[in-house]
């Protein structure tokens, strides 16, 4: 492979007395000219790449062919009418329609029109209580920073001038006079990477302007905190503020919107545990908390003196880690038992009523709603079965399907099987894998491996039409939940973070080598994936453990493990990776893992696609350019380390339809190619497909 020259700038930086080489950091100048260039000529040499794989066009075809069904959301009721999204199949994005009673169903928000590339999304609604106002959300080409727009949801005309510089953050009206909402300070230099650390909660009155907004916390030295929220109980007579310094913990405070006189009260005042407020009647409190329950757990306590040491239990820790949720006058439990959903539902004195009997073994969603509502809408999919709703009556536990998509692809074809492997120390790590019925087990098998394991997120199981062409061609999805995740709580957490980060990416190796020892495939048939931490696990296991894949494909990924902190939210993430500042220790372990500080000359790396985004904001794409330059420059062999970069998006949430199906349809490309494929493995599936 011939890439292009990138320019090595002798940059030092010393950490605890130790010198270390930043050649590249000018790449972190994400505006400047000459990363533009750089940028431009990088695409360059991976398009022409890409554009010699003879199926990669016949991927895109079958992908948009996939795609191309009618997707519909659940409905939900605001005032007089009732809302719903639906996209017709290949649009960028999809619309929202709303119908009042019986009349015709028409357009209230078409995001397809915001720009005309796609790029700009919808990207968060919020109606008053009666329904006769919305704020929606707009995000630019990705952009964690918002734009807000009020709406009169009767006539649609906007109602005043666009609010700006929102981040991080929804919004809670108060009655109809205005909202809460979050924002930072606009930082110095690019608004894209330049480091965002003290949030504030800020009360707009319609009518106003931004400018006169009310500074309601998070504007003295006491109040700085790094993520900071406000939300109002259903009854808008309380008003709840969250303040965290990183990702995982906070405090919590209170104030009764019914007393003029009051004020901030605590709740919680430390960030070492997670709790807020999912219910109240009248000042009685119900609280979700991990204090002294890793599981979680719900507890009530009254407005007017809720400190911990008067929380009673409610609904009680179990061995299951606790997701609830609240509607039609009753509470909703969601477990995951080994990452599969479990939903019980349970009255206001904390009696069972009964457990929610599933469609099947997956991932169920959106049991919850108001609390006049007499029913519900909740979803249900599994990595093989795409996701439905359905429409759940809460007062005698029935349901009926509301809708299931129409996709050409059989369901009954494929089969999802969980396993548990043990890890390097011992430790048991589930894992599921999906693949057609009737596959040889001949370690031949293209196999894709894809993990997260960070910041107590669960992968748990969900269907995805783009993995649908992969396991058409023999392909298998295996995804394993390693530690790190959320899947067994605060313990399962905690136990992939700093210092014990290594046992994330030790997971990871251990069940690509249990493939591999059971025959699902091999070395030569093996892509591991994953994002954002994800991307970095990527990243930490093609160093460690360059020999074990042929592919490696990290996607947005935090690879300078020296620097991550000081770009935009970055130091929230210090709970999960600590920081190089902090100790001489921490130091030494980020240096000992971070990927970009890891590449070594004369190594043969696997073939690699770094997928990024120009406008990527809260992992900067700095981190996949400087790890791209480092494997350009000392990778051996023939393998290729590519670096595909989005122009005009960001960290994923917003991108176009028609964005995606490129970029998946290249990863695929590229991983089948580089795993000695000329051909498709299955092309019979492309020349039968239904019309």
């Amino acid at each position: 492979m011939l890439y292009p020259t990138t320019n090595k700038i002798n940059t030092k930086e010393t950490y605890f007395g130790t010198e270390i080489n930043d050649y590249y950091r000018w790449l972190e100048d994400d505006r400047s000219a000459e990363t533009m260039a750089w940028v431009k000529e990088q695409n360059k040499v991976t398009f022409e790449y890409l554009d010699q794989i003879p199926f990669r066009n016949t991927i895109q075809k079958r992908l948009e062919k996939l795609w191309n069904y009618e997707k519909l959301s659940a409905p939900f009721k605001e005032g007089d009418y009732t809302y719903f999204y639906k996209n017709d199949g290949l649009q960028n994005q999809s619309v929202l329609y709303r119908q009042k009673n019986n009349d015709e169903v028409e357009v209230f928000l078409d995001p397809n029109e915001f720009s005309k590339d796609g790029t700009t999304s919808l990207a968060g609604l919020s109606f008053t209580k009666d329904g006769s106002l919305v704020t929606y959300l707009i995000s630019e080409g990705g952009s964690d920073w918002r734009k807000a727009i009020v709406l009169n949801t009767e006539s649609k005309e906007i109602v005043e001038d666009t609010l700006v510089d929102i981040k991080f953050s929804g919004i809670s009206w108060k009655g109809n006079e205005g909202f809460y909402y979050s924002s930072y300070d606009k930082p110095e230099g690019s608004e894209l990477s330049a480091k965002t650390d003290q949030h504030k909660v800020y009360y707009h009155k319609l009518g106003t302007s931004q400018n006169n907004d009310e500074l309601i916390f998070g504007g003295s030295s006491e109040e700085k905190h790094r993520y900071v929220g406000a939300y109002l109980t259903e009854d808008e007579r309380y008003l709840l503020i969250s303040a965290s310094v990183s990702t995982t913990g906070n405090k919590l405070f209170i104030k009764d919107l019914n007393d003029q006189k009051s004020s901030l009260e605590t709740i919680i005042n430390t960030t070492e545990t997670d709790t807020y407020v999912i219910e109240n009647v009248g000042s009685k409190l119900y609280l979700v908390t991990n204090k002294d329950a890793p599981n979680k757990k719900i507890v009530t306590v009254d407005a007017s003196n809720p400190s911990p040491n008067n929380w009673v239990d409610f609904i009680p820790e179990t061995e299951h880690v606790l997701s609830p949720n609240t509607g039609g006058g009753y509470f909703f439990t969601e477990y995951m038992v080994d990452a599969i959903s479990k939903v019980f539902q349970f009255d206001y004195q904390g009696n069972l009523i009964r457990e929610v009997k599933l469609p099947g073994l997956g991932t169920a969603g959106g049991f919850g709603g108001k609390k006049i509502d007499k029913e519900f809408y909740f979803s249900f999919t599994n990595y093989s079965t795409p996701a439905s709703s359905y429409k759940y009556n809460i007062e005698n536990g029935t349901y009926s399907q509301y809708w299931k998509p129409e996709i050409d692809f059989n369901s009954d074809d494929y089969e999802s099987k969980q396993v548990f492997y043990k890890s390097k120390d011992g430790t048991k790590i589930p894992m599921i894998i999906t693949h057609k019925k009737g596959i040889a087990l001949n370690g031949r098998n293209p196999t894709i491996l894809y993990g997260y394991g960070g910041f107590n997120i669960s992968l748990t199981p969900s269907f995805s039409i783009t993995n649908i062409i992969w396991m058409e061609q023999g392909g298998i999805y295996a995804v394993p939940n390693l530690r790190g995740g959320g899947e067994y709580g605060q313990k399962w957490h905690n136990a992939g973070i700093k210092t014990k980060k290594q046992n994330v990416f030790d997971d990871f190796i251990a069940a690509a080598e249990f493939l591999i020892t059971e025959n699902y495939t091999s070395s030569l048939y093996l892509a591991i994936r994953g994002g954002s931490n994800g991307g970095l696990l990527v990243g930490a296991t093609m160093t460690q453990r360059p020999n074990l894949m042929q592919v490696a494909l990290p996607a947005v990924g935090v690879l300078d493990m020296l620097r991550y902190h000081i770009f935009t939210a970055g130091a929230g993430w210090a709970y999960d990776y600590g920081t190089a500042d902090d100790s001489e220790e921490m130091f030494n372990y980020l240096k000992g893992y971070s990927p970009l500080h890891n590449v070594k000359s004369g190594t043969a790396y696997p073939a690699t696609l770094i997928t990024t985004g120009d406008h990527d904001d809260r992992v900067v794409p700095a981190h996949s350019f400087k790890f791209a330059a480092e494997l350009q420059e000392k990778q051996t062999g023939k393998n290729p380390a590519l670096i595909r970069i989005e122009t005009n998006a960001g960290h994923g949430a917003g991108t176009p339809i028609s964005k995606t199906i490129a970029q998946y349809a290249d990863i695929f490309a590229f991983t089948l190619y580089n795993m000695n494929f000329k051909e498709l493995p299955n092309t019979t599936i492309l020349n039968t497909t239904k019309e």
